[in-house]
């Protein structure tokens, strides 16, 4: 029986999910969810198996073991899916003799939707001036607004794209980041693979970090920065480190000063005033993903090959640089930071 979007949840979950070609196990017993109503960031080295993991849950390949579902099913029992699932795994993914709206068109059919749909979604990524154009002519940054466009024909609860950003001006990612917030504000669920790390950390409310097929964390960016921390250097170091341990902070050396275990760095220049510790340097410390990122994976090991070779898909085209031009929106839908063809 099928089921309308509105019916779908979008709870994404992976159980044991195993893929071996040959001698390489590319991903070895994968758990890990995916809640709607969020961004969810699918991180990992090249070779670490994030687009094996995805073909997995697509359908495009077929697991060696375990289990990846959506709703509880997979994604070849879905009705209709393309009202259900959205997905742009790569930025080629077309007919390049083809514009980019009969491609669109092709898939409205399919997915049983009007052709306004595809004229909507070509103003909504900010490319109706190069819709009746050849899309092997775009540019990288063209393409992967097409992929978007396609991701979205069915307006589907699960969106998932593997590195959405490539190719996009800063203009763009800033449109994306907001519009990918959007569609989750709205109950979506979204899953993004990217390199990007720092535009990822501005993105995502929760991130999958994976390395050598295995998951290595999971959970929100504050949450697996663990506790915040600041750094000080003072005068007399060994006199505020007492005062500070009396306190009941955690203080550990540094190279040129301390390390304390604080929410905020006033609490550490009170304590120092108190103490007489004259302040020369006091700052808040933060881990960023990227730091975070290298730490796990480089920790953790990864594959020999990239998940390009254990599949046979070579890297995609080189970026180009994006069009001109700023596009029309329409009323409602995020300002688009898409620019078009002159």
């Amino acid at each position: 029986m099928s089921r309308t979007r509105d019916a779908w949840t979008g709870q994404i979950e992976i159980r044991g999910l195993t893929k071996r070609f040959g001698d390489l196990t590319a991903v070895d017993r994968l758990d890990f969810s995916v809640q709607p109503g969020q961004v969810t960031g699918f991180l990992g080295p090249n070779g670490s198996g994030k687009t094996t993991t995805l073909r997995m849950l697509l359908g495009l390949i077929r697991p060696t073991a375990g289990t990846a579902t959506i709703d509880g099913r997979r994604y070849r029992d879905i009705p209709n899916p393309l009202t259900v699932v959205g997905s742009a795994l790569e930025a080629t993914n077309f007919h390049p003799g083809r514009s980019g709206r009969d491609h669109l068109r092709v898939l409205a059919a399919v997915a049983g939707v009007s052709d306004g749909r595809v004229d909507e979604l070509l103003e909504l990524v900010g490319i109706p001036a190069a819709a009746r154009q050849r899309a092997g002519g775009y540019s990288m940054g063209m393409r992967q607004r097409l992929g978007l466009a396609a991701a979205l024909i069915g307006d589907p609860q699960i969106l998932i794209l593997d590195e959405p950003a490539n190719g996009l001006d800063p203009e763009g990612i800033r449109w994306l980041r907001s519009f990918l917030r959007h569609l989750a504000s709205e109950g979506r669920t979204v899953l993004i693979s990217s390199h990007m790390l720092s535009e990822v950390e501005q993105t995502v409310d929760e991130v999958v970090i994976i390395t050598g097929g295995r998951r290595v964390a999971q959970g929100t960016v504050t949450e697996l920065r663990g506790e915040p921390t600041a750094f000080v250097r003072s005068s007399d170091p060994a006199r505020l480190s007492a005062a500070l341990t009396a306190a009941r902070l955690r203080v550990e050396p540094a190279p040129g000063g301390l390390i304390v275990t604080a929410e905020r760095t006033d609490t550490v220049g009170d304590i120092a005033l108190s103490a007489g510790v004259a302040i020369y340097e006091l700052r808040q410390e933060q881990t960023h993903l990227e730091d975070l990122f290298f730490n796990l994976t480089e920790s953790n090991g990864n594959l020999d090959a990239t998940d390009d070779e254990a599949t046979g898909h070579g890297g995609g085209p080189p970026d180009l640089p994006p069009p001109t031009g700023a596009p029309a929106i329409p009323a409602g839908a995020p300002a688009s930071g898409a620019e078009e063809l002159r």
